[in-house]
């Protein structure tokens, strides 16, 4: 109850009115510059943040080297940012794909189609998190551009119930969501261009930061290395193409159809590297 009355007293940055005043009278040109302009001032609200961010990068990885998962919850446009994010892991990083995890508020339904009030039960987002026997060896990331939205924090609260670690990422200051994750990350980047459209500078901070959050992870779980995707999954014939390639530069092997044959009898230029040094 008391994050009910929080939630409706709380000021929010991301609601208040967009500095620039009768945008329909803007030409196009002035449109697209000043839109521009306001996403070049969210990196450095996502620097200010770099220290939050770190910290949360380090008991992840920590949780996945000792056989925990990732586990992303949002609603709207925050929960499909973390459904991009997820589902890019495995085929770039050629890890399973239950190790990092999205949950939206409404289902898969809610990826493309707008599920009314389904950010509002403050119960489900925990029982979403439930069907993959969330445990204390996982970590969860409650992610919500305004801080408030009750799915979210309600999952985050039953985790820390059962000292599951979480994190947050909001763009409001001191926000409910805040104080229910063992690990905030909040990114301040001011009223949207158009008024409470957090699908703006709020979503272009969140993406970054998930970005930032994932990439360092699978680096530091030993996915990449030198800066080569060395267990991305062959899927199409660009990445074959250019897994070949790696193949080629780090055994010095000159022969293109060799090294694509190799590379696709094992799977990965990991592997592929791996056995041609045996």
């Amino acid at each position: 109850m008391a994050e009910a009355i929080n939630r409706n007293e709380f000021v929010k940055v991301t609601e208040q009115a967009s500095v620039f005043h009768h945008l329909e009278k803007m030409s196009v040109l002035e449109l697209l510059t000043r839109i521009n302009e306001e996403d070049q001032t969210v990196p450095g609200a996502v620097s200010n943040a770099i220290p939050q961010i770190e910290a949360l990068v380090q008991v992840i990885t920590d949780q996945m080297l000792m056989g925990g998962r990732l586990f992303y919850i949002g609603a709207g446009t925050s929960g499909r940012l973390a459904v991009v994010d997820a589902s890019e892991c495995p085929p770039t990083y050629g890890v399973p794909p239950g190790l990092v995890v999205a949950i939206i508020a409404g289902g898969e339904r809610a990826i493309t189609t707008a599920i009314e009030f389904a950010e509002d039960d403050n119960e489900q987002g925990w029982k979403d998190l439930q069907v993959y026997n969330v445990s204390n060896k996982d970590v969860v990331i409650g992610i919500a551009a305004s801080g408030t939205t009750p799915y979210v924090i309600g999952a985050l609260e039953e985790c820390r119930k059962r000292e599951i670690v979480t994190g947050s990422i909001s763009c409001n200051p001191n926000s409910p969501i805040s104080a229910a994750a063992d690990y905030p990350i909040e990114v301040i980047v001011g009223p949207e261009f158009v008024t409470g459209s957090t699908r703006m500078k709020s979503g272009t901070a969140q993406k970054l930061v998930l970005n930032m959050i994932s990439t360092t992870v699978m680096i530091q779980l030993g996915r990449v290395e030198d800066n080569k995707m060395v267990n991305m999954q062959l899927t199409n014939e660009k990445l074959v193409d250019r897994g070949t390639k790696m193949v080629m530069e780090r055994t010095g092997m000159n022969d293109y159809n060799k090294a694509k044959e190799i590379l696709l009898r094992f799977g990965s230029v990991k592997k592929a590297v791996e056995n041609l040094k045996m």
